[in-house]
């Protein structure tokens, strides 16, 4: 299993620089301890400060030597497939062919009336995009889209948040399907699992593409720790949105219950992080797995510390379970 982390980079009471900053430290770090993947998503919001993730992943690519770089997701309805094939193919060849591009409808809808589209056509727009990207990544210097990338294709992930349609396009098109988790009960989610797998089969792909779960998280060097750190920032951020959204506001036994093993976010010790990721590869039998640890603005020295509890002692101990059982 590919383990890794994803952001955001929220910014709350600092600067869109200094986020920005902090974030390159992340990802360098998280490729120092030995993590297979970072992803970072686009938002046009003040509360966030990436909008082009090709670019963050580009400056990513240069204090990096091995970790795979992903959009998390690019929000390919309201974009061109043509420069996305572009930004992505330049950040290929600048890392050394470890591009990936993840597409999706994304946490918010800004982009659609900022760049002009409808987010009615929403699902038409990703469909014909979508399929524009894939016949680029396969053909790009015969359709004189350049660069092409160091990869013979670049990797392209669905990101589904909880359609069926979804997983069952991802899987009829033999495309890796990234499944987001953030809250309910992770079992639920195991429907999604199967329409990916049985549209693939279905379509007769051969071996079935892979799935990545992905999910909020913290890990410190105590449950209690984890919690008291990661609660304020979690409910800050899913107060906040969920005043746009109508949700109730967050409180905190509704939190510590996400973090029991049957709840969707992975706060906590290295070891109950690295029990969830194991007990939730029981249900999916996934193949990576990724974490966001900034839901919110926390210390960034948290963050570094999270990241480097992470790749250095829930990875090793999830990759030798796996591996006990013959799976890594």
């Amino acid at each position: 299993m590919e383990l890794g982390i994803y952001s955001f980079a929220e910014v709350d009471g600092q600067s869109p620089e200094g986020r920005l900053r902090d974030l390159l430290e992340e990802i360098a770090l998280a490729d120092e301890v030995g993590l297979d993947v970072f992803g970072v998503g686009e938002h046009h919001r003040p509360d966030f400060s990436v909008s082009v993730p090709a670019v963050v992943l580009a400056a990513a690519a240069m204090r990096t030597t091995r970790i795979r770089l992903t959009s998390a997701v690019n929000v390919l309805s309201s974009d061109d497939p043509i420069r996305v094939h572009q930004q992505f193919a330049t950040v290929d060849l600048l890392s050394g062919g470890r591009a990936e591009i993840m597409v999706g409808r994304g946490s918010f809808v800004e982009s659609f009336p900022l760049f002009g589209y409808d987010l009615h056509d929403y699902d038409r727009l990703f469909e014909e995009k979508l399929e524009r990207l894939l016949d680029i990544r396969s053909r790009p210097a015969e359709l004189g889209v350049y660069p092409v990338p160091a990869q013979p294709m670049l990797p392209v992930w669905i990101a589904v948040g909880g359609t069926p349609e979804s997983a069952a396009r991802a899987g009829a098109l033999g495309l890796p399907m990234a499944l987001a988790i953030i809250g309910g009960l992770p079992e639920r989610f195991v429907p999604f699992a199967r329409i990916h797998r049985q549209a693939a089969a279905e379509a007769g792909h051969e071996p079935l593409p892979p799935l990545s779960i992905n999910s909020h998280g913290l890990v410190a060097g105590s449950s209690q720790e984890a919690a008291d750190l990661a609660f304020p920032a979690f409910k800050a951020t899913m107060d906040r949105i969920g005043r746009e959204r109508g949700w109730p506001p967050l409180e905190r036994p509704t939190f510590d219950a996400s973090m029991t093993l049957r709840g969707a976010n992975f706060v906590g010790s290295p070891q109950e992080v690295a029990e969830k990721i194991l007990w939730q590869h029981e249900l999916f039998g996934h193949h990576r797995f990724l974490v966001q640890f900034t839901v919110g603005t926390l210390p960034h020295e948290a963050v570094l510390r999270s990241i480097e509890l992470f790749g250095t002692e829930v990875a090793p101990l999830v990759r030798r379970e796996l591996a006990g059982a013959g799976i890594f």
